[in-house]
């Protein structure tokens, strides 16, 4: 509900009163008085206090008065890329050319200037520019002011890219937006693409410093590992890697992951002067979470050689994450380390449950035949995931079965009930372990496991569950097999 002070302001905002609207405007731009945020509403507001005071004959030479030049500062403000259905995307659209060209202090406005290269140019706002397309050509020119507001789509464009550019190298709140908004362009710009060219095919290094300063990521990567020679022969100087964790910076911050990773390096270095260990691992973590295979394995060993401190439920459980993912990125040093923090059992058919878990199988298949209770039915699946992962028969009875699978392996815990065994983590090797977790999974999201009791319970279920199988199953098996033979 609006607030008292807030429906006083909307009335005087209706009899004209040229500070009220004003008040209102900002209201809805900054949420005052508990009043939601509508950029179309304020700029609606702000026209309505525009034409007030020419209407009201407060000032002659408005365009170059205080009380206007404060309007259109508020104006200026207002995300105009959010007001295009307004009934007064008009007067804004004039009024942020008309500062972003002069306002009446003679400057022009750098908010006004992003403001329209972010309509024109920015890639995300696509659908919007096809609109303003058709609104241009139904927009009549009726004075020289609208001679640029009214002008061709393609030309406003240019007019916006400059913009853009000017934005990019002076130091300003919208600098960063504005090389942002130029790195997304790159794709398009044929400078940076001829720059580029020149460094492959003629080993140009001044091309390779212009890249760099328009902002190509690859480039500013390049130039910071030839300064720090990580891409061949010995690290060079303080002050070298010194201007190579600059350029490695500016590439790491556009998400290249081999800029974090050599920046991990960089900072490992003794003879560089700001050696932080805390921040190499930042940066090597960094890296690996964005996919880089050695920085993976960095963060797998060192997680690995610090489990003892580390107050993960099950020790080793993030450790083998990061090793996994190395290992399947190819990282060969990645399968030793992998094979002491992981258990792996690839074949079903060695281990203990082999025999029992394929009689298993046969009684699943059969269970509408043979109308097994729903704790049997459980049961035939712990048999077939113990036989996959060859587990003991403590770990098959007391395994929680819908906490098993983990992206890479499977975490058998039964701690709960026996706090002295130890956990165990099994890699999920094969794709027939995975069908087996994901047909289990299913079943115990769908029924009530307190069915299936206590220890003493389970072990007894387990003994007449596996004598009803070998009775059942095995002879049918034998009688089948001895056929075949006759």
């Amino acid at each position: 509900m609006a607030s008292r002070e807030f429906l006083k302001i909307l009335s005087s905002a209706r009899f004209g009163d040229v500070l009220a609207q004003q008040k209102l405007a900002q209201a809805y731009m900054t949420g005052a008085f508990k009043t939601p945020i509508q950029p179309s509403n304020a700029l609606i507001w702000l026209e309505k206090s525009y034409f007030s005071i020419i209407n009201q004959g407060l000032e002659k030479n408005y365009s170059n008065q205080p009380e206007v030049s404060s309007l259109l500062e508020q104006v200026s403000s207002i995300p105009l890329v959010e007001t295009f259905n307004s009934p007064a995307f008009g007067f804004g659209w004039r009024s942020f050319w008309e500062l972003a060209e002069k306002t009446a202090q003679g400057t022009s406005s750098l908010e006004a200037k992003w403001q329209l290269a972010n309509l024109l140019i920015n890639p995300a706002n696509q659908e919007t520019q096809s609109q303003l397309i058709n609104w241009l050509e139904k927009t009549v020119t009726t004075s020289s002011v609208e001679k640029i507001v009214s002008a061709d789509f393609g030309d406003l464009q240019k007019l916006a890219r400059k913009y853009l550019q000017e934005l990019s190298e002076i130091d300003s709140p919208f600098t960063s937006s504005a090389k942002e908004l130029l790195i997304k362009l790159q794709p398009k710009n044929e400078a940076l693409s001829s720059l580029w060219s020149a460094w492959l095919e003629e080993k140009n290094e001044d091309a390779l410093l212009q890249a760099a300063e328009l902002g190509l990521t690859v480039a500013k990567l390049t130039l910071g590992l030839r300064l720090a020679q990580l891409d061949g022969g010995d690290t060079k100087s303080n002050a070298s890697l010194k201007k190579a964790v600059y350029w490695l910076e500016l590439a790491a911050k556009d998400g290249d992951r081999h800029a974090w990773y050599v920046l991990g390096e960089i900072y490992r270095r003794p003879q560089f002067s700001r050696y932080n260990a805390t921040e190499s691992d930042r940066c090597f973590d960094r890296a690996a979470d964005l996919g880089h295979a050695q920085a993976q394995l960095r963060k797998g060993a060192n997680l690995w050689r610090k489990r003892e401190k580390s107050e993960e439920k099950v020790r080793g459980l993030q450790a083998s994450y990061w090793v996994w993912q190395a290992h399947q990125q190819g990282v060969a040093e990645a399968k030793a380390l992998l094979s002491k923090i992981l258990e792996v059992y690839p074949n079903p058919k060695s281990n203990e449950w082999f025999e029992l878990a394929h009689l298993a199988e046969c009684a699943i298949n059969r269970h509408a035949e043979h109308k097994l209770d729903e704790d049997w039915l459980l049961l035939c699946h712990r048999i077939i995931i113990a036989n996959q992962f060859n587990f003991s028969k403590a770990e098959l009875l007391l395994c929680e079965v819908g906490q098993l699978q983990h992206e890479h392996c499977v975490v058998v815990d039964i701690r709960w009930e026996l706090p002295k065994i130890l956990p165990r983590l099994i890699q999920i090797d094969t794709i027939q372990q995975r069908r087996t977790l994901l047909a289990a999974g299913k079943v115990f999201a769908t029924s009530d496991v307190e069915i299936e009791g206590n220890l003493r319970q389970r072990r007894y279920r387990f003994d007449r569950v596996t004598n009803w199988l070998t009775d059942t199953f095995a002879k049918s098996s034998k009688n089948q097999a001895d056929a075949e033979l006759a």
